[in-house]
């Protein structure tokens, strides 16, 4: 009875560890096939330097990879412009276990990538340029690119479809309005309204002088804005407050300017949204009640490129990814699932 009782045992564990071998992308792909990334020589954990060509200069770009799916390859475009990648490290709890191939990225001029000094490299007509050499690099197209940007990502990513929607398979555009001057608008006449007034007066009255370098601004900005429409965790996520520390700052003042409130730099009078109806590829735009955007903004560009759909975070900011974690990441991972599956509408 013993002998047979520890076969039974056995047997279970053996099918218990075939099963965990088949289920990493829903029985198709064994977990094996799922984590060979093709490696060579030294395994690098999905880290590439990946070779960019400019109009000044050869770069590179630093990528991360995550997977193994020739039919879902889906690049994350962070924020700033020249954030970084960390704080959407957040995908890594989520699109793994869907069996998802996706790829953490900083553009030209973020931290862990190429620092060129350049300034006539800083435009969305490069980044755009730049986007689509490192889709080549790696190897997606029409049939499995999945395009997800955030904040000025999401302007990278709207860019990018209006020039490239031929060689992808959607686009996921989350917390950023297709107008600059509409954002402007929505922080003077909506946010800035929400402060407390004599915070606010401060906060002007430092950004008329000009002195952004103030710590006061900071101070100032902290429990009053970014708290409350930024993230609005209690305590900021490792990968957010690294990616804070790690902005280069030349650079985000140069496009996005230095004030919080609306865009102030090159990026000022960045207006696609008449644009929208151009978008074949089917898009998500997802809008958060906190957010710095507009949600409703949001909804309506849902419904103004061809095949669209609007994801509501109510509970989440311009990083509902992080402060409405369940919302953003279900509605993502259903979306991507629905036009993989031939199921969008």
């Amino acid at each position: 009875m013993r002998n047979l009782i520890f076969s039974f045992l056995a047997s279970i564990i053996i099918v218990s560890c075939q099963d965990t071998n088949k289920n990493v992308t829903g029985g198709n792909m064994p977990v094996s096939d799922y984590f060979n990334y093709g490696d060579s020589g030294v395994q690098s954990a999905g880290v590439k330097m990946i070779p960019i060509k400019t109009p000044v200069g050869d770069f590179k770009v630093w990528t991360k990879r995550f997977g193994n799916n020739p039919r879902i390859k889906i690049l994350l475009l962070h924020g700033g412009p020249a954030m970084t990648h960390e704080y959407m490290e957040c995908f890594e709890s989520f699109f793994p276990q869907q069996g998802f191939e996706f790829y953490e990225y900083d553009q030209l001029g973020s931290y862990y990538s190429d620092q060129p000094k350049d300034s006539s490299l800083w435009t969305t007509e490069r980044f755009v340029e730049e986007v689509e050499q490192v889709r080549k690099a790696i190897g997606a197209d029409s049939t499995n690119f999945y395009l997800l940007g955030n904040s000025w990502g999401g302007i990278l990513g709207m860019e990018y479809a209006l020039k490239y929607q031929s060689n992808m398979k959607a686009l996921l555009v989350a917390n950023m309005v297709a107008s600059a001057p509409e954002y402007g608008k929505y922080a003077d006449e909506v946010l800035a309204k929400q402060m407390d007034p004599k915070v606010l007066a401060e906060i002007r009255a430092i950004e008329a002088k000009g002195d952004f370098a103030n710590p006061r601004y900071m101070e100032l900005l902290l429990p009053n804005f970014y708290k409350e429409h930024l993230c609005r965790l209690q305590e900021w996520p490792d990968g957010f407050n690294r990616s804070m520390k790690h902005v280069n700052g030349e650079i985000y003042a140069m496009m996005q300017g230095p004030s919080e409130f609306g865009i102030g730099g090159r990026l000022k009078n960045w207006d696609i949204k008449n644009r929208l109806k151009e978008i074949k590829v089917p898009t998500l735009m997802i809008g958060a009640k906190h957010d710095t955007m507009d949600p409703k903004a949001m909804e309506e560009q849902s419904k103004m490129v061809q095949h669209g759909r609007y994801l509501y975070c109510p509970n989440g900011s311009h990083l509902s990814m992080w402060d409405d974690q369940q919302v953003f990441m279900n509605g993502v991972i259903q979306f991507i699932k629905d036009v993989d599956e031939q199921r969008f509408k």
